[in-house]
């Protein structure tokens, strides 16, 4: 999967978009706030029986774009289940009622919109995860 992948709480959440929209911003914001990073514009997707698992890649693990600075090397934390996926560079609803799910590899995945904007990205990215997040395996399609 081509995006930023963070772990917070146990949990992976995937920041995707176009080139330039924010993803290696946000995961850094994120890991700013506790979070661990285990891919930056790409990572490994495996399915288990009830879950996606995220897993660093090997060719980039530990790696992370910062702009105007270059590659920085972070710890890498271990595979985590993909519980939601942000999509930045979409249109945004004010006030989502639901993430819409998105099949990946036969696992309904939710997935919201999201415009990281300039006040507290970090903070709503935590809360979209808290809000809209699988909780705990989701269901197979």
């Amino acid at each position: 999967m081509q995006a930023s992948v963070v772990v917070i709480g146990g949990r992976a959440l995937a920041i995707e978009g176009p080139p330039g929209s924010g993803k290696s911003a946000l995961a850094l914001a994120l890991i700013d706030r506790g979070a661990h990073l285990i891919g930056d514009d790409g990572v490994t997707l495996t399915r288990t029986d009830t879950a996606i698992i995220a897993a660093p890649p090997p060719n980039i693990a530990g790696l992370i774009e910062v702009h105007g600075v270059g590659l920085v090397t972070l710890p890498v934390a271990p595979p985590a289940p993909l519980a939601l996926v942000l999509t930045l560079g979409a249109p945004v609803d004010r006030l989502p009622s639901a993430a819409p799910a998105r099949d990946i590899l036969g696992i309904a995945i939710p997935c919201l919109p999201f415009d990281p904007g300039t006040i507290a990205p970090a903070l709503r990215a935590e809360w979209a995860l808290k809000q809209h997040g699988l909780s705990s395996a989701p269901n197979q399609s």
